[in-house]
């Protein structure tokens, strides 16, 4: 399977369900393809504001009801409008003497379900009163306009106005005024799968819908600010032809259905690097507004930060999915207290030693790449990353002669600093124990071979391993055991690496993440902690 579902056919119907069983909402029985779901406490008291459209854009529309937002939503199946009778049902439902105010979203299908079942009401003698949302500035202007995130916008402005209590005149006003000024655009890397259907996937695009119609233009952004700055651009161009000139605004990232929540912090961050600031007057926190089912991308939405548009999204709602309204500000930066010793001038020094060291550092920068892929294999493939950041710091300790090249165990100690604050992962801290435990026993006065088994011995007592077990030490041990049988660097850079070589027969990972992989994924494969530290012995003996 490819994706988390049941019967295609029943996708919908199951999404309401299981929101239904955390939302303040009840949903209509299953009856002739209608599904409306309402405001489990609402009474027709106050205008009701309704909204809906195709599903497959959780959380819209269904998310966002509740008090302060919407009465009610109508879904109709996978990027189709509801029919003309779920619409009116909604309508039956929810409406009172108050009215209903209709958000529709600027496609054909919508207009025209929602504007007979709007007709049809009120000649059942409802109050019924319309807005279409058509926020999209990606096509020009001979071609219809689709609503596309800013909807959401609209549903908590009029939603807010219709829980205070305004008239349907009042709140349908300021819903179409929102409308004026909304400014939408969204990019994807790839195009949407519909349940049961094949996956085929698009290349970049800029300017698409949220029904996984095509853009207006294939783009290739090399990065995330440069995909935002595609879309950045045509905004502010966009809402300054408006007439806003540089009035503040109200920003609004949407992810279209599968950007990583890290994805989402490095594009909201791109995103107000962009703007300037004086012009950002709030923000909606970034989050998954109104996606195209898994469509990889996002969509940005600007609305000029009117006073009673602030008022209105700041207010406390009900529903589920509104994520809240903020102001930005620039970040706030302190400067970290470290250890002492790292502080410390540097002792004796070794010119021909830091040349070694630089060669052997810059062979584990060159092995990134490598040491990476080798670890995507079985596992989160951030080995040679994690070896290179610590061989980048201690390349730097030299640079700035702070590195104690001269004293055994004094520099013992600082490398284990350097790795412990810099390497990350938990090779870096096994490393550091490594190197501190080595340092004490130098100080103590045993020679390198026998430190590096009193550090060797430290690193399985704290991390659990052992030869045999699929870790960096199956390259460690064998080198630093010809080291103290009294061979040179070559005999023992040969042991690191037949160790390194043995792991690729060692199927069964008994620590480290390779112990959560299976058999099957281990064979045929070299540790990379192991080549790693092979890597380490062989530009050592190399010199």
């Amino acid at each position: 399977m490819d994706f988390f579902y049941n019967a295609p056919e029943r996708v919908v119907d199951e999404v309401i369900d299981g929101l239904a069983r955390i939302a303040p909402v009840k949903r209509s029985a299953e009856t002739h393809g209608v599904r409306v779901v309402v405001d489990r406490h609402w009474n027709k008291q106050r205008v009701a504001v309704l909204s809906g459209g195709g599903a497959g854009h959780e959380p819209s529309h269904a998310g966002f009801v509740g008090k302060g937002m919407l009465a009610g939503a109508i879904a109709g199946d996978i990027f189709t409008s509801p029919s003309v009778e779920a619409v009116l049902a909604a309508i039956r439902a929810t409406c009172g003497e108050a009215g209903c105010l209709l958000v529709i979203k600027n496609y054909t299908g919508d207009r025209l379900n929602f504007g007979l079942a709007a007709e049809r009401a009120t000649r059942e003698g409802y109050r019924v009163r319309s807005v279409i949302v058509a926020d999209d500035i990606a096509l020009d202007e001979a071609t219809q306009k689709r609503g596309l995130a800013g909807t959401v916008l609209v549903h908590k402005i009029a939603g807010h106005y219709a829980a205070e209590g305004a008239d349907l005149d009042t709140v349908a006003d300021m819903a179409q005024r929102v409308c004026d000024g909304l400014c939408s655009i969204g990019l994807s890397l790839s195009s949407c799968t519909l349940p049961g259907h094949a996956i085929d996937r698009r290349a970049a695009e800029l300017g698409l819908g949220i029904h996984n119609e095509p853009g207006v233009r294939e783009v290739d952004p090399v990065d995330a600010g440069d995909a935002m700055q595609l879309v950045v651009a045509p905004l502010l161009e966009a809402i300054n032809e408006r007439g806003s000139g540089d009035a503040p605004l109200i920003v609004m990232l949407n992810n279209l259905g599968s950007c990583a929540t890290q994805e989402m912090g490095v594009l909201f961050n791109e995103l107000l690097a962009r703007l300037p600031a004086e012009r950002v007057a709030r923000v909606v926190a970034p989050a998954a507004l109104m996606t195209s089912l898994d469509m990889h991308g996002f969509s940005v939405t600007l609305l000029p930060a009117e006073d009673d548009f602030v008022s209105a999204l700041e207010s406390p709602v009900a529903a589920i999915a509104w994520p809240g309204l903020y102001s930005a500000r620039e970040n706030e930066s302190f400067d970290v207290e470290l250890s002492a010793a790292s502080n410390e001038p540097a002792g004796a020094r070794d010119a021909d030693r830091e040349q070694r060291i630089e060669r052997v550092v810059q062979r584990l920068i060159e092995s990134k790449d490598e040491l990476d892929a080798l670890d995507a294999k079985a596992g989160d493939g951030d080995t040679g990353t994690t070896f290179a950041a610590g061989a980048r710091a201690i390349r730097d300790a030299l640079q700035n002669e702070v590195l104690s090249s001269g004293d055994d165990a004094r520099m013992a100690y600082e490398i284990g600093e350097i790795l412990a604050r810099d390497m990350g992962g938990s090779s870096g801290v096994l490393l550091s124990i490594l190197c501190t435990a080595t340092g004490a026993a130098l100080d103590e006065g045993s020679n390198w071979s026998e430190a590096l088994m009193r550090g060797i011995e430290r690193m399985q007592h704290y991390g659990g391993a052992a030869q045999g077990d699929r870790t960096l030490l199956d390259a460690l041990i064998p080198a630093t055991e010809a080291l103290g049988e009294g061979n040179d660097l070559g005999a023992a850079a040969t042991a690191a690496r037949d160790g390194a070589d043995a792991t690729r027969s060692m199927t069964h990972a008994k620590a480290g993440r390779s112990a959560y992989v299976p058999e099957n994924a281990l064979r045929d494969l070299t540790d990379p902690g192991a080549e790693a530290v092979a890597r380490v012995w062989e530009q050592l003996a190399d010199g």
